[in-house]
């Protein structure tokens, strides 16, 4: 295997198992995947099935004989999420632009999940080339809502900046459009390999800069832990559709008879 997608592998499924195990210390679905809704019931219980999950199945990913049913687990975990408590709140306020914004973040996540268990040699229906191009729409539709954040809460992308960086509102609002660009260039298939590629690197960057500092400055705040491993999981879900965008190739120059 390809050195690229499999470190893209290795990262999600790092991210999947760290998020397992902050669930299961905090025992609070608050805390990484975000509020239950008021009629669920018996949420300690639910909060440490839902942490089992991906640490198990980030484990799983590890091992070729299990890696391709980990992935479909995974994909299923994160959908269900995504269809129960991320969609709903857009349908309800479709003009509350954080409700696209989570929507949008697990979006990207689903659309991680579902390449690599494409990677992996899933079967069709989710395994199949048609499923891998909606899997990347799906991905660049969520770099759109997270690219307008940037510009309808720059109060709260500002002060993540940290404040060596000079300027710091033009980098909110450059690195917001810099995610519109990619969600578009994907979306459009306008070197989508090379967008996704960069996109991945951006949050990869923005990881290391805004949420390892945090996590250093204080550990025992567990919102920056569950921070940095949404973004590092995020930042592997776009590694993963990068790595599986078929490169941009010129056509060959026509000779003259």
């Amino acid at each position: 295997m390809p050195r690229f997608p499999y470190a893209a592998r290795i990262a999600f499924a790092s991210a999947m198992i760290a998020l397992g195990v902050i669930g299961l210390a905090l025992r609070d679905f608050s805390a990484v995947w975000g509020p239950l809704p008021a009629w669920a019931h018996g949420r300690t219980t639910l909060a440490v099935v839902y942490s089992l999950v991906p640490l198990v199945a980030g484990v799983a990913l590890f091992f070729k004989r299990t890696a391709a049913a980990a992935a479909l687990v995974l994909v299923a975990y994160v959908a269900l999420w995504w269809l129960l408590f991320k969609l709903p709140p857009v349908f309800s306020a479709p003009l509350t632009e954080v409700s696209w914004l989570d929507a949008g973040m697990f979006g990207m996540l689903l659309a991680g999940a579902w390449t690599l268990f494409a990677e992996l040699g899933g079967r069709p229906f989710l395994g199949d080339a048609r499923a891998v191009r909606m899997a990347r729409v799906l991905f660049a539709l969520g770099l759109i809502p997270t690219g307008l954040s940037h510009f309808v809460y720059p109060q709260y992308t500002i002060p993540l900046i940290p404040t060596i960086f000079p300027f710091r509102p033009a980098w909110a609002y450059f690195t917001g459009a810099c995610h519109l660009a990619a969600g578009l260039a994907v979306l459009f298939g306008v070197l989508p390999r090379l967008a996704a590629q960069l996109e991945s690197l951006m949050l990869l960057l923005f990881t290391v800069i805004v949420w390892v500092p945090r996590v250093i400055a204080t550990p025992g705040t567990p919102l920056n832990w569950t921070e940095l491993w949404l973004s590092w999981a995020i930042t592997a879900a776009a590694a993963v559709v990068a790595a599986q965008i078929p490169e941009s190739r010129r056509p060959a120059p026509v000779m003259p008879a």
